[in-house]
């Protein structure tokens, strides 16, 4: 099926046309004897004129046509390229079907120019599938020799749509005419967005100019699908121009804003810095004198105690000495609350360099001042992050955090035994708490008390109740364990 074909005496006729293009009717080449001379302009092939049921004329193949492209082509591809030709017209341009480039590299669906010869563009209808590489280089053929093109499809979502000068069009239901669906769009409100317009009125504005080709830079008002090139108006185009200039003076005032909030929020911190070293510095000579009054009043039992029954000490001081070249021993002000229920360590001057394993819970006034700006060292990494996670709720906090690290410290009591995790998962608010001490491998009675007691500054107590840690001062009732974990099968 084609709609043009070449006349031996009158050229090239049309079959879409009142007068075929030559000044002669239908009925000059329709069912005449004999036969009008008619062949196809791109295989040579002899043709002849039809009428299909619904009245639509075209040119066919004669029997033993070779292979042509004109005669593959679909019903619906030639539909629509006649609509494309009649929409062509009716915006004031002359259209032509079917017309072949000058070297014969490309054909023109149809072939619109300005009546004054300024402009010539193709109407392509493309509804078979393309790859958008062979779209762009058809495209590129008709530009070298100055046509520009528009692609046409009517199927739901064309790969290629946007990637070159190209709409999607749809059938109106109430108007009956083809209207543009993808591809015409305006900025406004800071995004593209669809502007109806029909099939006649899209190829006005595009043959005077009065919408152009554009890729936009910002975003498409959904349900429309981002495409590369849409048409618009200039002055769209202006209109994002100047959104995005607006916008690009409003970013760099937003980030001069806030430069100038970080610098303040910097000099803020570096002065808390600066007030947090005078007082953590406070807080190591305090605890550094009270490791020398104990060192000089030899009350070293609760050091003793936490040498023999804190697992990981021993790991703790290889780890200061290896990785951080400093030589410490346990500190015999341990027990002092300052290390919130931690074990100090100390170096050949009695200062504190690091304070094993203390207590989320019981960091607040002197401990959290002195722990804030001092390494804490953990028997595992799960006691580790246990601080951790247990720090975060509470309302002060060190402005860079805690300094913590962690040993992989061997399980406390015989070896083999299995050992018995506690959970802290919340504090315990019993009226009436039943209390038990957990003591390396043993759990002893204890009772709430108004001071701590030795055992209390170094272990920890719970509740039989709840469940939950005891915070409050407590003291061991008994020296008798209450309950001993023992190996499997002993």
């Amino acid at each position: 099926m084609a709609f043009r074909a070449v006349h031996a005496e009158w050229g090239t006729v049309f079959a879409h046309l009142s007068d075929l293009g030559c000044g002669r009717g239908w009925e000059a080449v329709w069912k005449t004897r004999p036969p009008a001379p008619l062949t196809c302009d791109e295989c040579r092939h002899p043709m002849y004129a039809k009428t299909s049921r619904g009245g639509l004329r075209f040119f066919a193949h004669a029997p033993g046509a070779p292979t042509c492209a004109l005669g593959l082509e679909s019903v619906a591809h030639h539909l629509l390229k006649l609509e494309l030709a009649n929409a062509a017209r009716d915006a004031g341009a002359h259209a032509e079907l079917e017309v072949p480039g000058p070297e014969g590299t490309w054909r023109a669906d149809v072939l619109a120019t300005d009546p004054a010869g300024n402009w010539a563009t193709a109407l392509e209808a493309q509804l078979a599938p393309i790859t958008g590489v062979d779209i762009t280089a058809r495209t590129d053929r008709m530009r070298a020799d100055g046509v520009t093109s528009i692609w046409f499809s009517d199927r739901p979502r064309p790969p290629w749509l946007g990637i070159v000068p190209s709409v999607r069009l749809e059938r109106s239901e109430a108007a009956g005419h083809l209207a543009v669906a993808e591809g015409l769009m305006k900025f406004e409100s800071r995004s593209w967005k669809p502007v109806p317009a029909s099939l006649i009125q899209f190829l006005t504005w595009a043959f005077t100019q009065r919408i152009v080709p554009h890729t936009p830079r910002t975003p498409t008002q959904y349900p429309q699908r981002p495409l590369p090139t849409v048409w618009t108006a200039p002055q769209y185009v202006s209109a994002e121009d100047t959104h995005l200039v607006e916008e690009e003076r409003r970013q760099r005032a937003y980030e001069t804003r806030m430069a100038a909030l970080r610098a303040a929020q910097e000099r803020k911190r570096e002065e808390i810095r600066a007030q947090n070293a005078i007082s953590r510095a406070k807080a190591v000579d305090e605890a550094t004198t009270a490791e020398r009054a104990a060192r000089a009043a030899r009350t070293g039992r609760l050091r003793e105690i936490a040498i023999r029954f804190r697992p990981g000490i021993d790991l703790a001081l290889a780890k200061l000495a290896d990785e951080r070249g400093v030589t410490a021993t346990v500190g015999f002000s341990t027990g002092d609350p300052r290390y919130a229920g931690g074990v100090p360590l100390v170096d050949e001057n009695g200062v504190t360099a690091a304070v094993f394993d203390p207590d989320p819970g019981r960091v607040r006034g002197h401990a959290f001042r002195l722990l804030a700006g001092l390494l804490l060292i953990f028997p595992s990494q799960t006691s580790q992050r246990r601080f951790e996670k247990a720090t975060k709720r509470t309302k002060h906090k060190p402005i860079d955090g805690y300094r913590t690290d962690f040993v992989d410290a061997p399980p406390s009591g015989p070896a083999g035994s299995p050992r018995r995790i506690v959970s802290n998962a919340h504090t315990c608010i019993c009226t009436a708490p039943q209390l038990v001490a957990r003591i390396r491998n043993a759990e002893y009675p204890a009772e709430p008390s108004d001071q701590m007691d030795p055992a209390a500054t170094l272990f920890r107590c719970r509740c039989r109740v709840c469940g939950g840690t005891y915070e409050k001062p407590w003291r061991r009732t008994g020296s008798t364990p209450a309950h001993r974990t023992t190996r499997a099968g002993e």
